[in-house]
């Protein structure tokens, strides 16, 4: 059913409240690692957050996949945010023509709570797009007050980042619904 959450066995709650804390933390690390020219902290933090992820899930495969297509959706997206002249950020950038590596790397992390913490989103759509037309603008908002990036036409780009957010949301909810490692791993036919 179209409207109807995905059914999904109950994780345990220390699961669900590690997963939104290491989120945050990995958030924080990339934002402020970036805004003080660390930009590679917040990064390696967030891979050790990924990789402890990836480590406590019954199917890793499928977490993994999650985690690279939600990055490259986060390289297209981002990418064309700063070609647009929307969005500039303040450090990290490996190649000039590409989105800093921490913002990817948010990318990544973000994945890993579509099927642990935000589990609770698939399938209310209605709801997943208006989280994310909130959430995504209200994110880069916080991430421009704390230093790491820079909004040179700002309404502008908070139009676009509610409209893009509140399409890519349920993209990444349906993404995870495809490739969701936190399942149990199914018994092979004997």
């Amino acid at each position: 059913m179209l409207g109807a959450p995905e059914a999904t066995p109950s994780l345990a709650t220390s699961a669900v409240v590690a997963n939104f804390l290491l989120f945050q933390l990995g958030w924080f690390a990339c934002i402020l690692g970036a805004a003080k020219g660390w930009p590679w902290a917040g990064t390696a933090a967030v891979g050790a957050v990924v990789a402890w992820h990836l480590l406590r899930a019954p199917q890793p495969l499928e977490e993994l996949k999650l985690v690279a297509a939600a990055t490259g959706i986060g390289l297209v997206w981002e990418n064309a945010l700063m070609y647009a002249g929307l969005v500039r950020f303040v450090s990290g950038y490996a190649f000039d023509a590409l989105a800093p590596v921490w913002i990817l790397a948010m990318w990544a992390l973000f994945a890993t709570v579509l099927n642990v913490s935000l589990r609770w989103l698939k399938g209310r759509w209605l709801l997943a797009v208006l989280l994310g037309a909130v959430a995504g603008p209200a994110s880069y908002y916080a991430g421009v007050r704390m230093g790491a990036a820079v909004l040179p036409q700002p309404v502008a780009a908070l139009i676009a980042l509610s409209v893009g957010w509140a399409v890519l949301t349920p993209m990444l909810l349906l993404a995870a619904q495809r490739w969701n490692g936190m399942r149990a791993a199914e018994p092979p036919n004997v």
